[in-house]
This record gives C-alpha cells, sequence and structure tokens, in this order.
C-alpha cells in the first residue's frame, strides 16, 4: 500500500479496453494506475506500465495485486463476489464493494432488489425447467426474454422465446448451471442509458441520458443527449440512478440501461458499476470523461462536471469486418473529417468484436451521425469511399 507522502495507486481489475481509456485521466490526475490482466497482449495491458499479469479470478493473484494498490476497482463485473469479501475482510478498499457489486453480476439479485426498491423493471419470474418456460408464455405475453442471472453480456446468456421456440433452445439456458429468468418482452421505443458516478462520501453526478442503439445485444451507436426525450422523462431516468446508487451504496461510475416504453414509462433492463460503453461519449464531450470521474471516485476525490461540451454527441463503435489490416482505413477517416476522434483498443480484428469507437460532437445532429457511421463502415471494411 502506498503510504500518505506518496500519490495514491488505483488497481483495476481486468486488462480490457476499459482499463485502457482510464489511464489517460489517470495521468493527467496525478495517479498511478496499476492493471492486473489475463495476458501481456490485453488492451491495457499494452499502455500500462508494469502491468501484473496473472488470474483475474484467482484469490491468491488478487491478494498479491491489491497489497500493491491503495484501492481496488474493475473494469468488469467477473471477479468472484467470495473474493471481493475475503478482500474487504482483510481491509482491502474495494470500489465498488461486494455488497453492490452482485447486483452487477447476478440478475436475479438485481431484479429483487429493485423491486424491493419500487424501481419499475419487466415483469419476471424464476423458472426452472422448459415447462414452466412454455407456462409463462401464457401469463407474460406471446414472447418472453430467458435470461442466465449470472455470465451474460453483450447479448450473451439471453434467449428470446416464443410459441415456435424449439425444445433444445428453450432447454439451452438450463445448462449453464445457474438460476435462470424469464422476463416479459417490453414493448419498447428505444433504450436509453443514465450514466451517473458516486463517490464514498455520497457526492454523486449524473450525466446527460443517451439514446443507445443496439443490434444483436451489442451497443453500436449512442447519441447524447438522447433526442427529442422529454425533460421531465430525462430528470426521471437520472434521479432513479441515483437513487440506486445511493440505495445499493455503489462507489464508482453506474450505468442504469432503461427501457422507453410506448406510453413513456421507464423501465430498467440492466446495471453496470463500472465504466459503460453507453458513456465512452464523455472522453471527447463531457467536460470530465466517465473514466475521470471513476477513478475520482474510487479516490473520493471531488467529482468533476458532467456537463456535455456540445448539444449532441454521437459514438459508433467500430467492429471487426472483413479489413484484416484497419490501419490504411484508419489513416483515410482521420485525414477525410479531421473534427473526427478515433479511440482504438489494441485488440486483433476479428468479426463483429469491439475493436474500438468513433465520437463526433456538434449541433447538427444528422450530420454527426452520417459522419459517425461512415467513418466506421469504412475502417470495418463495409464502404471504400
Amino acid at each position: 500500500m502506498g503510504d500518505e507522502a506518496t500519490w495514491p495507486v488505483v488497481g483495476m481489475v481486468g486488462g480490457g479496453q476499459l482499463a485502457r481509456m482510464s489511464q489517460p485521466p489517470a495521468v493527467a490526475l496525478g495517479v498511478r494506475l496499476s492493471v492486473l490482466a489475463a495476458s501481456p497482449e490485453a488492451a491495457a495491458a499494452q499502455v500500462i506500465n508494469s502491468p501484473v499479469v496473472a488470474d483475474e479470478k484467482a484469490m491468491a493473484d488478487l491478494r498479491a495485486f491489491a497489497e500493491s494498490c491503495d484501492v481496488l476497482t474493475f473494469d468488469h463485473e467477473h471477479v468472484p463476489s467470495q473474493h471481493l469479501q475475503e478482500l474487504e475482510a482483510l481491509g482491502v478498499p474495494v470500489r465498488p464493494g461486494s455488497a453492490a457489486l452482485v447486483h452487477a453480476q447476478d440478475k436475479l439479485v438485481m431484479r429483487e432488489r429493485l423491486t424491493a426498491l419500487g424501481v419499475p423493471c419487466p415483469r419476471y419470474r424464476v423458472v426452472t425447467g422448459p415447462d414452466e418456460v412454455r407456462a409463462s408464455l401464457r401469463d407474460l405475453g406471446d414472447s418472453v426474454v430467458l435470461k442466465t442471472s449470472r455470465g451474460g453480456y453483450d447479448g450473451k446468456g439471453v434467449w428470446l422465446i416464443d410459441g415456435g421456440t424449439s425444445a433444445e433452445v428453450i432447454a439451452e439456458p438450463f445448462r449453464a448451471g445457474v438460476p435462470v429468468l424469464v422476463e416479459e418482452r417490453v414493448n419498447f421505443t428505444r433504450e436509453l442509458a443514465a450514466v451517473v458516478a458516486r463517490s464514498p462520501s455520497g457526492q454523486a453526478v449524473a450525466y446527460p441520458v443517451v439514446e443507445s442503439v443496439q443490434r444483436d445485444g451489442i451497443c453500436v451507436e449512442v447519441v447524447a443527449p438522447a433526442p427529442g426525450l422529454d425533460p421531465d422523462l430525462a430528470a426521471e431516468a437520472q434521479r432513479t440512478a441515483l437513487s440506486v446508487a445511493a440505495e445499493l451504496d455503489v462507489v464508482g461510475v453506474l450505468a442504469v440501461e432503461l427501457f422507453q416504453t410506448a406510453d413513456d414509462r421507464l423501465l430498467v433492463n440492466e446495471l453496470a458499476m463500472r465504466p459503460h460503453n453507453s458513456a465512452h461519449w464523455t472522453i471527447d464531450g463531457a467536460v470530465t470523461s466517465q473514466f475521470e470521474n471513476h477513478l475520482r471516485a474510487v479516490l473520493d476525490l471531488p467529482l468533476g462536471s458532467p456537463m456535455a461540451r456540445a448539444p449532441y454527441t454521437v459514438m459508433v463503435n467500430v467492429l471487426g469486418g472483413d479489413l484484416p489490416d484497419v490501419y490504411p482505413a484508419y489513416r483515410h477517416v482521420l485525414a477525410r473529417d479531421p473534427g473526427l476522434k478515433v479511440h482504438w483498443y489494441g485488440k486483433a480484428v476479428t468479426p463483429g468484436r469491439k475493436v474500438g469507437h468513433v465520437t463526433v460532437y456538434g449541433d447538427d445532429l444528422d450530420d454527426l451521425r452520417e459522419r459517425a457511421w461512415h467513418a466506421a463502415d469504412y475502417i470495418r471494411g463495409d464502404i471504400d469511399e
């Protein structure tokens, strides 16, 4: 542990792009960011000095890593809860703590707690086998969503079920060995995200509510703020996120993913307790990025302004496509649009994998969307001019 005369060390478990994008604000803040990565080739390990390469899920490796840091945080939610509890018992500052993080790790725990708090969510139930799934189609609608309680992300661990779904598909979630939830399939008009940051002392800030566009369970576009969102509904989303952060004692960034229904209700879909894809736009489009505020929060530093720099910011994820060598395309989009920001994750390009994102901001939303999508599509190899 660092002593009081030295600047603090933030230890981030996980070496992915979220840890990678946390390095620039750590440098600016004057704090050292250390990462525990599974591989020396991990996205963050490429840019952070002396990364610790070890098993992110092994207690001995986590404990050794924690001993070199002043506070422990995460770029994913997959560290076993019991390990975090053991670290806390040893006096390690774990932020967010295990009692909060379990709500992002376990969908059933999350649904039960939010329901108890009166937070609107889709109707759900726990099912133990295919027969109960079939029965739910009578009660929850003509189609439902099956989810494993743990282990799902980016569309994994989620199945859409209707009366024509095969028995084999319905049986698949039960092979994971964890509780399975069935939820109503919400008739929503769009998906929103409310992102907040909260410190141990209780200070909290809320970013503008954004619209998130998903394809095949993966976020492809974010528009900040959500176009045409009623100010009262935006305020309700922010209040919900701030309330959940306080009730669950979240420290760091909390992303609350929401459905906006046709009758303008908001239903909470998912929680994430780390920097989140829906707030990558803040690197270029906000006064203080989500990554900087996450670091400030876990260190209990005063939080920075979440205000947007421009009327609109558009972020589009770059997914791997047919171009194995994207550097020429990368050079082209930078030359074509000097106002474009490209963030690269240092990952091997494979089809469908998030390998980077592009951001533009200004006051003409249609123009911003066209520019961002052109760049992402060109890098992917979908267009050639």
